[in-house]
């Protein structure tokens, strides 16, 4: 090999140096990602402009408590201290689900972890730590996240839905109707969508237990599906991770006034 120079390690071949650019499909990665959490944070962490008219911002939902006709349970119970957002009451779920997801791992497993630095590079220790020691060992929380993150897709569905009808402020009437908030929104849901059904963690639920998917036609047609998804899972992770954010973005600039949202009908 050109770019490395091979050793035998602990029972294997390993890379003393590595010549190549192989930091460059981390970068940005860890750069954008970097990025929507800390915007992420920063949203969860104002409490406010999280609503407008029909809509909700995805960081909100669901609304357990608070002043918008969304909040399943009414204002803010005075238990909850007033610095906790609603916001922070939920985005723990799907921040963990994709934080753990196999796709974002390889990066940040690269970058800081040097668990491996890159395939076939020897690692800075004696043996393969992996994941079955902690602190990496809690990467196999991913599949109870994923379970969570399914009930977030249906629960976001809803919130399309109660976008699309609006109530005149002064008679109180409730009509059908769209704009560009619900698109975005609707968008939303089928990009996270496809990120979520599409996680490999899916294809163990659905073919997981079975030798022999033939058997289950049913079955097997789900796994097509998800395998489908699947192969486009990196795509899925970039796009809905733009989706969501822009879909907080729209609806909080909206609230604020910077922008006037687009009724088309």
């Amino acid at each position: 090999m050109d770019s490395v120079d091979l050793i035998w390690k602990d029972g294997r071949f390993g890379q003393t140096s590595r010549r190549d650019a192989w930091w460059k499909d981390v970068l940005p990665v860890l750069v954008v990602f970097s990025l929507f959490l800390v915007y992420a944070n920063w949203a969860a962490w104002q409490g406010t402009h999280y609503t407008w008219g029909p809509y909700l911002s995805p960081f909100y939902s669901p609304l357990f408590f608070g002043d918008s006709e969304h909040a399943w349970f009414g204002p803010r119970p005075s238990w909850i201290p007033a610095f906790v957002s609603p916001a922070l009451l939920i985005l723990w779920v799907p921040g963990l689900f994709r934080f753990t997801c196999y796709y974002y791992r390889g990066a940040y497993y690269k970058a800081f972890w040097a668990d491996p630095p890159a395939c076939a590079v020897s690692e800075p220790r004696k043996s393969y730590l992996g994941e079955r020691y902690f602190p990496l060992i809690l990467q196999n929380l991913h599949r109870y996240f994923l379970i969570l993150a399914c009930t977030f897709i249906v629960l976001l569905t809803w919130d399309v839905w109660k976008a699309l009808w609006w109530k005149d402020a002064a008679t109180g009437q409730v009509s059908f109707g769209m704009g560009l908030g619900t698109i975005l929104l609707a968008v939303n849901v089928v990009l996270l969508g496809g990120y979520t059904f599409g996680c490999h963690a899916m294809r163990h639920i659905i073919g997981g237990k079975k030798d022999r998917l033939s058997e289950s036609p049913a079955l097997l047609e789900a796994y097509k599906c998800v395998d489908c998804l699947n192969n486009r899972h990196k795509l899925w992770a970039w796009l809905s991770l733009f989706s969501v954010a822009l879909s907080d973005v729209y609806v909080r600039c909206c609230s604020m006034g910077i922008i006037n949202d687009w009724r088309i009908f």
